[in-house]
């Protein structure tokens, strides 16, 4: 059970190097790639599944106020990317709010993660 938390938090963490690495190299002319919209999918998936093996596990305590806050962020993340994903396929500008937005509030959930 260790281990396969442990797999879940390193491709967690391999989500979240995906979209600020992203973000960060793209800084200059802002776009959002298709590579930050499934690195959104794979965080989330990891995150629940995390969420449902602490869960499981007996005496540890769940903050659920946390994990709802990080959910909602997340999503919200997921959805942008995908607008913007849409939109770099589609040969459309991207607007720098729309691509900022992404990168910076995967930030804001790790920051949430670290100091909560």
């Amino acid at each position: 059970m260790d281990f396969l938390f442990s797999l879940m938090l390193f491709l967690h963490f391999v989500g979240l190097a995906v979209i600020i690495g992203t973000w960060i190299s793209t800084m200059k002319r802002p776009t959002v790639s298709v590579g930050q919209f499934w690195a959104a999918i794979i965080m989330l998936l990891t995150g629940l599944a995390m969420v449902a093996l602490r869960e499981m596990q007996d005496g540890f305590e769940v903050n659920h106020m946390k994990i709802g806050i990080k959910l909602v962020i997340l999503l919200v993340v997921a959805v942008t990317a995908f607008i913007g994903m849409r939109k770099t396929k589609r040969g459309e500008p991207v607007s720098t709010g729309l691509a900022h937005s992404v990168g910076g509030l995967a930030l804001i959930n790790a920051a949430i993660a670290v100091f909560w």
